[in-house]
């Protein structure tokens, strides 16, 4: 469908909704902790995790205002790749894992050099209408969309 000489670029930007799943998720999380009848340090310690992700993810994963947040998709003759602020367009390697939904688009990708598999999660209200379906499209019928950057 498309020929490995075209290219493709999206742009997203912070999610109201996934910012609300994330802290509907935290609230109850750290509910269970005070309701559950464990020693005040046990407590402790999950309460301060539970703040320690919150510090780590929001601004990497929710907000998107951290330099190392990816914002961008683009596929050209040398394969995919994403973007963020601190390195610029970066070649992934995009899993098959990765899922392409109407509501949710999650990207499960591997950097050149790191042995594990990250993913990014960009809800439809992202990214414009047409700017999604086109992502989905592109991600369910690219040839080679799994082959290894270079």
């Amino acid at each position: 469908m498309f020929s490995p000489s075209s290219s493709f670029e999206c742009r997203w930007q912070p999610s109201r909704h996934l910012l609300a799943a994330y802290l509907l998720a935290q609230l109850f999380a750290l509910g269970a902790l005070l309701v559950l009848d464990i020693a005040s340090w046990v407590r402790l310690i999950g309460v301060l995790a539970c703040l320690g992700h919150a510090a780590w993810a929001l601004p990497r994963r929710i907000l998107l205002n951290h330099p190392a947040a990816f914002r961008g998709l683009r596929r050209d003759a040398e394969g995919w790749q994403l973007w963020n602020a601190r390195q610029g367009w970066q070649p992934v390697q995009l899993r098959p894992d990765s899922l392409a939904l109407p509501l949710l688009v999650v990207l499960r990708f591997r950097l050149p050099g790191e042995p594990w598999v990250r993913s990014i999660c960009v809800p439809r209200d992202a990214q414009a209408a047409d700017v999604h379906r086109r992502l989905r499209v592109r991600l369910k019928f690219s040839r080679r969309r799994w082959a290894a950057p270079g």
